[in-house]
Parts: C-alpha cells; sequence; structure tokens
C-alpha cells in the first residue's frame, strides 16, 4: 500500500453473505480473505467469471489493488456479494464507471433471501403428504 493514499472502502451484499472491499492503488492485485480468487472459489470457472465482471467493464481497475473480506452465506452468495462490492467501489472513482455498473445491474442489491420454513411443513413450500385413510 502506497503512503498517503486513502483506501476506498465499499460493502457487497447477497443473501446472507457481506463482502467488505477495500481498494487501494496498486498494480491490479484482488485478494479475497488472503487468498487469491482462484484459491478463494475454488475449480468454479463461473464464479470467478461473476467476480471479474466489473473489473472487466472498467479499464481504470487496473490501477487498484483490491482487498476483500467475505464471510456468510454459500460459494454464490459471496461471490455475488464480492461482484457488488467490487462495482460499488469502482463506481465511487467516476461517474462514467457508475453509469456503466448501473446498467449492467452491478450496483443494485439482489432483495431475494431464502424463504423461512413454515410449521407443520417439511420445508417453507413443500406439504406433507395428504392422506385420506
Amino acid at each position: 500500500m502506497t503512503k498517503g493514499a486513502e483506501p476506498i472502502w465499499a460493502t457487497g451484499r447477497r443473501k446472507t453473505s457481506v463482502a467488505q472491499v477495500r481498494m487501494v492503488p496498486g498494480e491490479g492485485k484482488l485478494f479475497v480473505n488472503s487468498k487469491t480468487v482462484e484459491q478463494h472459489f475454488g475449480g468454479h470457472g463461473r464464479h470467478q467469471f461473476e467476480i471479474l465482471a466489473p473489473l472487466r467493464l472498467a479499464p481504470e481497475s487496473k490501477g487498484y489493488d483490491f482487498y476483500i473480506r467475505v464471510h456468510g452465506g454459500g460459494v454464490t452468495g459471496q461471490a455475488e456479494a464480492v461482484r457488488h462490492g467490487l462495482a460499488r467501489a469502482l463506481a465511487t472513482l467516476d461517474e462514467k464507471i457508475k453509469k456503466l455498473m448501473r446498467r449492467e445491474g452491478f450496483l443494485t442489491r439482489d432483495p431475494r433471501m431464502v424463504e423461512r420454513k413454515k410449521p407443520g411443513q417439511p420445508k417453507a413450500r413443500k406439504r406433507f403428504q395428504y392422506s385420506k385413510r
């Protein structure tokens, strides 16, 4: 981290996952929970592609390092939370980037959550089998 450069903080959320993104001037490195994206998300190419989407949209991102802490939820929720956080951090740089991110839908928090389980049922919507006799 260079001296005197203030980091840009952003938060991304999806389902029950929360990602805290710290963006500092650097060489374009990306760390998730002190690991590389490949190490943290394993062989899931889809998740890596999704995370890097905001960085592909904004060429200015090559001049910054990203340090991300993510917790909660599963792999997909964490990947989309990281994408949301990266987009929000990059949107603070320039109004043009913000419009690009908005158009792609990266700045909108996905409101879908898991529906709760109801009493007297095995799952949220599934019912126990009806027995006439």
